[in-house]
């Protein structure tokens, strides 16, 4: 439980690391980088329930989003569609992470369940809500960002290993 806790805590914490961008409405936070660490640690139920707790919080108006907003309106907004798309897809790397602290894995689980998934979702509502075409929500939304969630999966994928080393299962 207190694995958890501090699981909720750090992604929250990780919305407030959060700066715009000149080209898009949806932010680069520290988020992704606060649930990728989640995904590694924790089982995968347990990340779901995490992200779940997650969200409820934001949902429930405590400003644990990207920049410190909180609200439905933020899971209604362009952005909302990262919201199943990170439940999804951070639940689908801590499935395929295995067993062995093997930091390339877990790099790997990022990499191909997570940023799909949370890019499939993301994109699709903002082309909902914006009336977009396709190509334009994913200029916004995804090309920009693949670098720094590259980064940050690695970065995620390197402090799971240790920490699975260290931290009791």
């Amino acid at each position: 439980m207190a694995k958890m806790a501090m699981c909720v805590a750090m992604i929250s914490i990780g919305g407030y690391i959060a700066f715009p961008t000149p080209f898009s409405p949806v932010l680069v936070t520290a988020t992704t980088l606060a649930l990728g660490v989640t995904a590694l640690i924790l089982p995968p139920r347990q990340t779901a329930v995490v992200i779940l707790a997650w969200i409820l919080l934001g949902a429930a108006g405590v400003p644990v989003f990207s920049g410190g907003q909180g609200g439905i309106g933020k899971l209604l907004g362009p952005s909302g569609g990262f919201f199943p798309g990170f439940l999804l897809g951070y639940v689908g790397a801590s499935f395929l992470k295995g067993k062995s602290c093997d930091w390339k894995r877990y790099l790997l689980a990022l990499i191909g369940a997570a940023f799909p998934l949370t890019y499939i979702f993301g994109i699709a509502y903002l082309m909902f809500v914006l009336g977009i075409e396709m190509w334009q929500a994913m200029t916004m939304a995804m090309f920009s960002f693949i670098p720094g969630d590259l980064i940050k999966a690695a970065a995620a994928a390197l402090i799971g290993a240790r920490l699975n080393r260290v931290l009791p299962r």
